[in-house]
């Protein structure tokens, strides 16, 4: 169970996350290729350019139909190199064929708009309208969790607008990116279109302070997210950071269907998801039952090897990354927390694990968990409730379980975040909604529509008659 690791010949091994199996070695870029890095990149911005609505649109819908027609092998190749469950991964690579489908459709009809000029003084005699123009080079850089579904919502947007790629794809699923691309090319796509770059942060900081690259495209940590704001200089910036997703249970919700929606949120992925549940508020007087049947849930999850269709939680990406999520609730517990199902850990395997009584001051409550690690709290009023899911410095999604339409519509608007979904899990998404963070460290908005209009800038057209 090793992490991928650079080898003394500059290549990279990648390694099955649960069995520790060598899948492949895959070449790595140095600084010194930077500049034949960017050749590339900007012959792909004139041909992307070039190409017509209609032939993105051809290239992208007949990619959506190729990606479907090899999702089973799409789907083991995930799980092989990212740890998914057959289960999570088919559902993942049934969602990036959507996002390619999405994409397609954003090529032939997302544009600009006629502007009223005659409706302003003296300019009676003008006509015009505006387009949505490539912004040229985009450097994209994706990570493990969604390693495919991520990467389509990055590329798929990006060519739909007319613009070139340099997709710099986490190094512990380099493949899963790409057979992406080499579907995207099977389907039509000029090669230089998309540059895929495989190296270690040293190259990706070179790319980042390129002036040539018009935007970078990042999801990952807040870390390297403020040491790429850094670094980016005067260029468009999209950032996807991560959350710490708080639910609100209320008394009135039905508890059944609210244990059932935090489960799946919680622990699907191996809770290494940006939008999982990662602290649920109950209103006090229900929040026995609740946990009670919360932790008995929890407790029937199979944990295990992700190619056994009966498996609900497989390895985390890393033995390392197991390791630091039992670290995070061991320092909860030291603190007074008590674990109430879970906390057991075999290499990168980490059960499902439920925790309560957690110190707010804990790295597990303020912090993003990125692991299969749940804690419950209870709590008296409303307000309270709202002011405890809004006391971290970020957030993307929530979530609210009430019968209540009045107090679910009041409870969204009191709410920070990108997302609220209410009778649902904070993890519920589909890849057309606007998709982003608020607070400390949002920026731009992920969903095909929307990050179309991240990648594309207005051109006025005026016309004086």
């Amino acid at each position: 169970m090793t992490p991928a690791v650079l080898a003394a010949d500059e290549r990279l091994a990648v390694c099955n996350p649960y069995s520790g199996e060598l899948i492949a070695h895959v070449d790595q870029s140095r600084v010194e290729d930077v500049d034949a890095i960017m050749a590339r990149a900007r012959l792909g911005a004139t041909l992307s350019k070039e190409l017509t609505r209609h032939t993105r649109h051809t290239i992208l819908d007949r990619a959506s139909r190729l990606l479907s027609a090899r999702a089973d092998e799409a789907a083991e190749l995930i799980v092989r190199e990212a740890g998914k469950t057959i289960t999570q991964a088919r559902k993942e690579v049934s969602r990036a064929v959507s996002t390619l489908s999405l994409s397609a459709e954003a090529a032939r009809s997302a544009d600009g708009e006629v502007i009223p000029f005659d409706a302003f003084e003296g300019s009676s005699r003008r006509r015009g309208w505006f387009t949505r123009e490539p912004l040229g080079i985009i450097l994209a850089i994706t990570p493990y969790n969604d390693a495919l579904n991520l990467v389509a919502h990055k590329l798929g947007p990006a060519i739909a607008g007319g613009n070139a790629v340099i997709l710099k794809p986490s190094q512990l699923t380099p493949l899963t990116a790409g057979l992406l691309v080499e579907i995207l090319t099977e389907a039509g796509l000029p090669d230089e279109i998309i540059t895929t770059v495989h190296g270690d942060r040293t190259v990706t900081q070179a790319l980042i302070a390129v002036r040539d690259i018009r935007m970078v495209s990042f999801t990952g940590g807040f870390a390297t997210g403020d040491a790429i704001a850094r670094t980016a200089g005067i260029k468009r910036l999209a950032m996807e950071l991560g959350g710490n997703a708080p639910i609100l249970v209320f008394a009135d919700a039905d508890l059944d269907a609210a244990v059932e929606a935090c489960v799946s949120g919680a622990f699907w992925a191996a809770g290494q998801n940006c939008v999982g549940a990662q602290r649920i508020l109950v209103e006090r007087s229900v929040y026995d039952s609740f946990r009670d049947r919360f932790a008995a849930r929890t407790m029937l999850l199979r944990a295990g090897d992700p190619s056994d269709p009966s498996t609900d939680v497989g390895p985390m990406i890393t033995e390392a990354a197991a390791r630091n999520a039992q670290r995070i609730v061991d320092d909860a517990v030291a603190a007074g927390a008590q674990v109430i199902a879970g906390h057991h850990r075999e290499g990168s395997v980490y059960w499902p694990t439920v925790v309560e009584n957690v110190d707010t001051a804990c790295e597990l409550w303020s912090d993003e968990a990125f692991a299969p690690v749940v804690s419950l709290a209870p709590f008296d009023t409303e307000e309270a409730a709202i002011a405890e899911a809004n006391s971290v410095d970020y957030a993307l999604h929530a979530g609210v379980f009430t019968s209540d339409l009045a107090r679910a519509l009041r409870v969204s608007e009191a709410l920070e975040a990108g997302g609220v979904m209410i009778n649902d899990s904070s993890d519920y998404r589909i890849d057309s909604m606007p998709f982003g963070g608020a607070k400390y460290g949002s920026m731009g908005r992920e969903g095909v529509r929307f990050a179309y209009e991240e990648m594309t800038q207005p051109k006025v057209t005026c016309i004086a008659l």
